[in-house]
């Protein structure tokens, strides 16, 4: 049998070397794109935490759990917050009419001309129903409008009047920035509406009533906290929209019944045989959701979109009128 050689596979010097050379080029690359993709992820873990700085969502955690008791704004955390301040204005208001500091339609006729502007006498009795929920309505218009839907950031009402025209500004160019901007300038504001403060909106805003009141005046200053409280879980927690802040309303006295925007805590027997009712009090505001719709021509030109996420709590005319002679608007 004829003996048969093993072929070897065998280079030269010259092209092994050129390979081995190749070979540590191509590792230097990879060692350099893996120290380039390590440095990319540093910088992106920092970007992102100095957003969530900017945010206020730094630590929320820490930081809502104990001021506020969560780290997000969620239908759930607004009904219970909601809730609790409902719950406060109500039993403010039946305090008042269960030993009223004055007669029932002093307090009713000072807080309807506090509401309306026009303080004429009332020519009727007035139940303690009726007393007891202009006393809402007068409050929730209180919360309303000075203390969610005006940016209260300062002890210092025309500062915080400042701030709000701020945010406004910023939300009509960039609804995101005013969202950042938002967060970061509540993360810097005060625990506690300042007495002094709390007295001027009262003075401002319900002078009528306050001064019918006298002493049991005082007593609103756990609500007007409450509020606050709520006003700043709105508008300083995160959100899934980075894009949106919260508003408040309250349906006017004697207004249309929109069961989109109301919601009715009485049965309201009008309605019921298909005739038309209006507001007799509103008892708790309304919450909605401001956002931007869908771009127009510019992104300043985007158009502003009013979602209710929580209906105002609404007492009507007649179920009022069946608690007292109460005229009916026709």
């Amino acid at each position: 049998m004829a003996y048969i050689p093993q072929q070897i596979d065998a280079v030269s010097g010259d092209q092994y070397r050129y390979a081995l050379t190749n070979f540590r080029i191509a590792h230097e690359k990879v060692e350099e794109q893996r120290r380039q993709l390590e440095e990319q992820e540093k910088q992106v873990a920092l970007l992102r935490a100095r957003i969530a700085l900017l945010e206020g969502t730094a630590n929320d955690e820490q930081q809502e759990s104990r001021h506020l008791g969560g780290s997000s704004v969620d239908d759930f955390s607004i009904k219970n917050t909601a809730s609790l301040l409902e719950r406060s204005i109500n039993r403010w208001a039946a305090d008042i009419v269960r030993a009223p500091p004055s007669a029932l339609s002093d307090i009713y006729g000072a807080a309807l001309g506090d509401i309306t502007g026009s303080y004429d006498p009332v020519p009727y009795n007035v139940s303690a129903m009726q007393a007891q929920n202009i006393l809402r309505h007068a409050m929730s218009e209180v919360i309303s409008s000075e203390i969610i839907n005006n940016l209260v950031v300062t002890n210092s009402p025309e500062a915080n009047v400042q701030l709000t025209r701020i945010h406004e500004h910023l939300f009509a160019r960039n609804p995101v920035v005013a969202c950042v901007w938002r967060r970061q300038t509540f993360s810097a504001a005060v625990e506690t509406c300042d007495p002094e403060m709390t007295a001027a909106i009262l003075a401002e805003t319900l002078p009528g009533l306050t001064k019918v009141l006298g002493g049991s005046a005082n007593n609103t200053a756990p609500i007007l906290a409450s509020a606050y409280t709520f006003s700043r879980m709105l508008h300083s927690a995160p959100s899934s929209s980075t894009d949106a802040f919260y508003r408040s309303f309250v349906p006017e006295l004697g207004s249309i019944l929109y069961p989109r925007q109301i919601e009715l805590v009485r049965r309201c027997l009008k309605s019921e045989r298909g005739e038309q009712d209006r507001v007799g009090a509103t008892i708790f505001p309304g919450l909605v959701k401001v956002t931007k719709g869908n771009v127009a021509t510019t992104e300043q030109n985007q158009e502003t979109v009013h979602t209710v996420v929580r209906r105002a709590q609404v007492i009507c005319e007649c179920a009022l009128a069946l608690s007292g002679n109460v005229p009916m608007q026709g």
